[in-house]
């Protein structure tokens, strides 16, 4: 068992739900999916990446540890509090469970979790209908997805589901990316930092060399055929500065977009970082033109509730 009942428990009072035997996999309903159901209000993956369905996305995790711990991650890190501490990192021994069980429970508890919307009265019954049956598997609610070793299983058991797949990760396992097939039908890497100094600090790595290994799959990112996002998740004081040197580990990447986004003060992250750490959308589109005159690629769009915007190659 990954994750202890402790955390079990404030995982749950947070609205996650830990699936599988192994207890090492969870899903949650995503901000946006209860914005589309309510007030119709989308994410901007619907608005700049289809298929994209805000309310029939499941946000979910093949994983919950993570080999970082980011000052801007809003999840729970073990050591954030005294009494609660965990194994973060899989080991030789740690069991799995298999893709279609993590598939069809998260499903499952992702319905359960969708069942209050039924009585709630700005709910769109059609979309909440629809909502139940979903068509896309985001791998990016917390942890990172790649310390599962069975990824490629894993979207392989979503699209028997009928749902395309998003793997959010941060880089640290080329060899895992680099050996999957089938890849996920998009798939984002965050970069964090605009060179080693920068990213030691900003996510508090627990492994060793793992600015290297970003940088490993920063240059296996034009070889991966499908399609590819870099996303910087920038915060005021720390990791914001130095376009000109993002704009060049982005370049090596190739990738069909890059998404320049401000870090929001959500979560755990508000016990880490100061709320004027958290970019202005304004901050941010200056940002994206500064890279966008370096990288050649086109701003096409923006979204200021998420205080991002988007560039096209």
């Amino acid at each position: 068992m990954l994750v202890s009942p402790e955390i079990t428990q404030l995982y749950f009072k947070q609205a996650y739900r830990i699936v599988g035997k192994h207890k090492h996999a969870a899903v949650k309903i995503c901000h946006w999916t209860k914005e589309s159901l309510r007030w119709d209000r989308v994410c901007y993956k619907e608005l700049w990446y289809p298929p994209v369905e805000s309310h029939r996305c499941m946000e979910m995790t093949p994983y919950v540890g993570c080999n970082h711990h980011c000052l801007f991650c809003w999840r729970i890190h073990s050591g954030d509090r005294p009494n609660l501490r965990w194994k973060e990192l899989p080991s030789a021994d740690t069991k799995f469970d298999n893709p279609e069980t993590i598939v069809t429970e998260s499903i499952e508890a992702r319905k359960q979790l969708l069942v209050g919307f039924k009585g709630n009265p700005l709910t769109d019954n059609r979309k909440y209908e629809k909502a139940l049956k979903p068509t896309m598997m985001t791998m990016s609610l917390t942890g990172e997805p790649t310390l599962y070793p069975d990824l490629s299983g894993l979207i392989s058991a979503a699209k028997k589901h009928g749902m395309v797949t998003f793997l959010v990760t941060n880089g640290t396992l080329p060899e895992r990316l680099e050996e999957m097939d089938p890849l996920p039908f998009q798939l984002y890497v965050t970069l964090p930092a605009p060179d080693k100094k920068t990213y030691l600090k900003t996510t508090k790595p627990l492994i060793k060399n793992g600015w290297g290994k970003l940088n490993e799959t920063l240059g296996l990112f034009p070889s991966l055929n499908t399609r590819k996002v870099i996303r910087l998740t920038l915060v005021k004081g720390l990791n914001m500065f130095d376009s000109e040197k993002y704009a060049k580990l982005i370049e090596k990447a190739e990738p069909d977009f890059v998404e320049p986004k401000g870090f929001m003060w959500v979560g755990e992250a508000r016990n880490r970082l100061p709320k004027e750490a958290m970019p202005s959308h304004e901050e941010i589109k200056k940002f994206g033109k500064e890279l966008s005159n370096y990288l050649g690629y086109e701003i096409v769009d923006e979204f200021k509730p998420s205080r991002v915007v988007l560039l096209k190659k």
